[in-house]
């Protein structure tokens, strides 16, 4: 699996592909959004509680890899029952202002692209 590998297998001088194919799918975005806007560290459970689409399993690979790539950090604690919380790093820190204008530009033009997939499926249909 691509989002398994180190570097893009067959583009590996391209950070582009490299970045993107990590942080572009379905749940990476989500999960950093989650976090950017908690006040404080998050549990597992409380990340899967806000995003109650995701599996356990994809909520583990997905902060796995956000782990790996030092966007996200993970403190585990030496208690009964073990406590471990997640957190943004300061490189995530870099990043979220551009989500977060991305998140901003979807909303305001959600609407518009919505009727224009309509239209463009109407159009097909006929």
């Amino acid at each position: 699996m691509l989002r398994d590998q180190l570097i893009d297998p067959l583009f590996p001088e391209c950070p582009i592909r490299n970045v993107l194919s990590r942080i572009g799918d379905k749940w990476t975005l989500l999960v950093l959004l989650v976090l950017d806007g908690a006040q404080t560290p998050l549990r597992f459970k409380e990340l899967q509680r806000a995003i109650p689409d995701i599996s356990e399993k994809m909520l583990t690979l997905t902060l796995r890899n956000l782990e790996a790539d030092g966007l996200v950090g993970r403190t585990a604690f030496a208690e009964v029952p073990p406590r471990v919380e997640y957190n943004l790093t300061e490189r995530s820190g870099s990043l979220m202002p551009l989500l977060n204008n991305l998140v901003n530009w979807s909303l305001e033009n959600f609407s518009a692209i919505i009727t224009d997939r309509r239209q463009y499926a109407e159009g097909k249909k006929n």
